[in-house]
């Protein structure tokens, strides 16, 4: 099973994983490279915990179009 993660380094420069598709699944590590194995192992646990409680694995997410203000698109991620 292929699913999205986001990657980000939060205030504390801790990089923080989360996968869109599973409410509330979520973890970190020090580097990168760590919070995706991290978010792979929290990924297995939460669809493992999800079907014993008879929850759908995945909930559904797209992708929308925003148009920004002109104050904010010349600004860098």
């Amino acid at each position: 099973m292929k699913l999205s993660v986001t990657i980000d380094r939060d205030e504390d420069g801790i990089w923080v994983a989360e996968c869109p598709s599973i409410p509330g699944c979520v973890s970190s590590g020090q580097k990168p490279n760590r919070g995706i194995e991290n978010i792979k192992k929290a990924i297995a646990l939460c669809l493992e915990v999800r079907a014993e409680r008879g929850l759908p694995l995945t909930v559904e997410t797209q992708q929308v179009e925003v148009g920004l203000m002109p104050s904010l698109r010349y600004q860098r991620a």
